[in-house]
C-alpha cells in the first residue's frame, strides 16, 4: 500500500484557450487541492498562457510551449517535467467534477494501482449534440458501456482523456508512441506486458466534451476503426472478436435492407434494434430530440468504426503495407 502521493495533472493542448479556460476553472474548484497542474502547449498558433496566467492564484501551475509533436510525446514531455510521482492525464475538452481529486486519492490511498482509468459522461452545459454522441460512446448498446464505467474493474483500458499513471510506469514502460490516435490502448497493452495492474476508479469521472458535430465524430470514429487493426497487429494478445463486431453490424444492416425485397420480416430485426436504442436513449437523457441523435450517432459509430476497420484489414492484413505508409497521417515524426 502506498500513501505517499503527489500528483502532477498532465493537459497537453493545440490552438484550444478556451478550453483550457474552463478546465482549469473546474480545477481550481476540487475539494483536495494538493496538486500541480503542467499545461504543455504543443507547437500552436493560438496560445493559452494568458489564461494560465488568470489562475496562477488559485492553482500551483506551469505553462510550458514546445514544438509541434502531437499529443503522445506532449504527455511524455510533461511527465518528464513534472515534479509529482504520480501524473494525472487529462484532455484540454474536459471538465473535472470538484470531487474527482479526492475520490483518486482516496481509492489510490486505499487501493494502490499504478494505473488507473475512469469514466466519462454528459455536462449539463453540452449542447444536445455533444449529449447524443456521449450516449452512442457509453452506452451497453452501442459499447458495450466501456466508456462508461459498465467494464470490470480489473484489466480496465485507460483512456488518455482521464488516465493516471505513476512515474515508476512512466520510466519502465516509456510513456506514449507516436501514434495518434491509438496511443493510449497501446500504452495500456504496454504496461501490462510489463506486469503493471491498472484498475477502473468508478467515481472518477470527467465531463468529456467530444466533437461538436456529427461529421467531426465521424472522422474521430473512423481513425478508431482504422488504428485498431495497427494495435491488433502490435499486440497480437489483444484481438478480439468484438473487434470486429461495427463492420459486421453495418454489412448486415444494410444487407437486411436489400434482402427485405424478397423477404419483408427480416427488417423487423433492423427496427427492434433501432427502437431498443431509441428508448434506452430516451429513458438516460430525457429528451426526444437527444434520443433521435442519440440513434444517428450509433449509427454513425457503427459505420464509420466498421469502415475504417475493415479498410485497414485490407492494407495492412491483406497487402502487407506497413502501417506508416497505409496510413501516414496516423503517425508523428
Amino acid at each position: 500500500m502506498k500513501k505517499d502521493l503527489s500528483f502532477s495533472i498532465i493537459v497537453p493542448v493545440y490552438n484550444r484557450p478556451d478550453e483550457v479556460r474552463e478546465l482549469l476553472e473546474s480545477l481550481k474548484k476540487q475539494t483536495f487541492k494538493t496538486f500541480e497542474v503542467l499545461i504543455i502547449e504543443d507547437g500552436s498558433t493560438e496560445k493559452c498562457e494568458d489564461v494560465c496566467d488568470l489562475y496562477r492564484s488559485d492553482l500551483n501551475i506551469r505553462y510550458i510551449f514546445k514544438a509541434n509533436s502531437g499529443p503522445g510525446p506532449s504527455r511524455n514531455f510533461g511527465m518528464e517535467q513534472a515534479k509529482g510521482n504520480y501524473f494525472i492525464i487529462f484532455d484540454s475538452d474536459c471538465l473535472i467534477p470538484e470531487e474527482y481529486m479526492y475520490e483518486v486519492n482516496r481509492f489510490l490511498t486505499d487501493t494502490y494501482v499504478d494505473c488507473y482509468g475512469g469514466p466519462d459522461a454528459a455536462h449539463d452545459s453540452f449542447s444536445d449534440t455533444q449529449k447524443s454522441i456521449n450516449y452512442a460512446m457509453t452506452s451497453f448498446f452501442t459499447t458495450g458501456g466501456i466508456r462508461g464505467g459498465s467494464e470490470k474493474l480489473g484489466k480496465f483500458q485507460p483512456r488518455s482523456f482521464n488516465m493516471g499513471l505513476s512515474r515508476d510506469v512512466f520510466e519502465k514502460v516509456g510513456g506514449y508512441g507516436k501514434i495518434h490516435p491509438g496511443e493510449d490502448p497501446d500504452l495500456t497493452f504496454r504496461i501490462w506486458e510489463a506486469g503493471f495492474t491498472t484498475s477502473l476508479i468508478k467515481k472518477a469521472h470527467v465531463y468529456h466534451k467530444r466533437r461538436i458535430d456529427f461529421q467531426k465524430f465521424s472522422k474521430q470514429i473512423y481513425k478508431f476503426g482504422v488504428v485498431r487493426v495497427i494495435l491488433n497487429k502490435w499486440h497480437p494478445h489483444s484481438k478480439k472478436i468484438t473487434y470486429w463486431f461495427p463492420t459486421v453490424f453495418s454489412i448486415g444492416f444494410i444487407g437486411n435492407i436489400f434482402l427485405s425485397l424478397w423477404v419483408p420480416n427480416l427488417i423487423f430485426f433492423n427496427w427492434i434494434y433501432i427502437i431498443a436504442l431509441f428508448l434506452d436513449a430516451l429513458i438516460k437523457t430525457k429528451r426526444i430530440n437527444i434520443a433521435v441523435g442519440a440513434v444517428v450517432a450509433a449509427f454513425i459509430q457503427f459505420f464509420s468504426y466498421g469502415w475504417g476497420f475493415l479498410k485497414s484489414q485490407f492494407r495492412i492484413n491483406i497487402l502487407n503495407m506497413e502501417e506508416k505508409k497505409a496510413f501516414p497521417g496516423f503517425f508523428f515524426k
